[in-house]
């Protein structure tokens, strides 16, 4: 690996590029951790989507592929099986895991013990110092431009803010899929780039053809845009009818749509006709609009996966980043990542070429010495 690209996360995750893959629901399987880590990147795997009975061998599956336990798993403290993901990454000794609404001190402190990295996602600085304060080895920054929940600052500015608030290594997300944003982000700062649009458009991805087939039809980043109507949260996604017909509704129209889908697919959210009659009666007591909000929250990982597993893109949601109006084509995670590191080696070679004016080292080629500081940057 060349030493422009070696950093602190290459160095601490054991990866040879600092190229993150991110845990996407239905997407990150171990087929896609797999082809990640062979390509040099690090992959985490979506806990919070794969079920409880088929975790561990998804773990097991990567670890003999792969060799070792050299990748990460991605959970959340509100799902049911929060403490087998906690134990499962104990047992295996997974490199890092990686969280939005994260564990407490203890467990963190548990993870540190048995030598798991955490690596917690945030979208504001008092997110990320919070995160520190708790235990945290290292910060995923996801600016607004990411897909799925997200907040609303880029990440040209979240980026920067995070680096002077905290000590540890900060690594990228949210608007990044080639060399040139791997090269700047590595220019600010930080210690890599973390994707997941990029990597879920890719031939490894276990997302459905026709699926496929919506987000490479997207050409303007506008048509990736923030919706508050799924759960009263902010998504960013690509726009389909499914959304402009919720936005649309009237709050009791609003739940009408969550509980038709709801009940469309009542043998995995368990909805009952008791039950709609029960939350019926509640709208009518209490907000329509705020029972909706939460009716469609548990009918998310459905939504999600009527798109993105049963390949239905205008009958879900399509979460994704803004970026994904600039991928054209399907390429292998291998291709992906190589590409990637190519290109960011010959944009810092050329930026450290220009500031070698006392030599005649041509801009394009490798100055004959690399800064000690994007060695170690973090």
């Amino acid at each position: 690996m060349s030493p422009l690209l070696r950093t602190a996360a290459t160095e601490r995750l054991g990866c040879r590029y600092p190229i993150v893959q991110t845990a996407m629901g239905w997407v990150a399987d171990a087929g896609l951790v797999i082809a990640t880590t062979r390509a040099g990147g690090f992959g985490f795997l979506a806990g919070a989507t794969i079920a409880a009975d088929q975790l561990e061998a998804e773990i097991r599956k990567v670890i003999a592929a792969t060799g070792g336990s050299n990748f990460g798993l991605n959970f959340h403290m509100f799902q049911d099986n929060a403490a087998q993901c906690v134990d499962l990454a104990i047992q295996y000794r997974l490199k890092a895991v990686s969280y939005g609404r994260g564990p407490d001190k203890q467990t963190i402190a548990r993870f540190k013990a048995a030598g798991v990295l955490c690596i917690p996602t945030v979208g504001a600085v008092k997110h990320a110092l919070k995160a520190v304060e708790l235990g945290a080895d290292m910060i995923t920054i996801q600016g607004g431009e990411g897909g799925g929940h997200t907040g609303g600052v880029p990440s040209s500015i979240l980026l920067p803010q995070v680096l002077d608030a905290v000590k540890v290594p900060v690594i990228a997300a949210g608007g990044y899929s080639t060399g040139r944003g791997l090269a700047g982000a590595l220019a600010a700062g930080a210690a890599g780039i973390a994707m997941g649009t990029r990597f879920m458009m890719s031939t490894d991805s276990p997302t459905p053809p026709a699926t496929l087939a919506r987000y490479l039809k997207v050409d303007d980043p506008q048509q990736i845009r923030v919706t508050l109507a799924v759960d009263g949260m902010r998504h960013r996604m690509i726009d389909n009818p499914f959304i402009r017909r919720l936005e649309a509704a009237s709050p009791l129209g609003r739940l009408r749509i969550a509980l038709k889908s709801a009940w469309q697919w009542k043998q995995q959210t368990g909805m009952s006709l008791g039950h709609m009659v029960d939350v019926l009666r509640r709208a009518i007591r209490e907000d329509a609009g705020a029972v909706s909000q939460t009716v469609m929250s548990a009918n998310q990982p459905v939504l999600l996966q009527r798109s993105m597993v049963e390949g239905v893109p205008d009958e879900g949601i399509l979460p994704s980043g803004q970026v994904a109006a600039a991928i054209g084509e399907l390429k292998s995670a291998r291709q992906v990542v190589e590409e990637i590191a190519t290109e960011a080696e010959a944009c810092l070679a050329a930026l450290y070429g220009r500031l070698d004016s006392g030599s005649d080292t041509d801009r394009d080629s490798t100055p004959r010495q690399t800064p000690s500081s994007l060695e170690t940057a973090t």
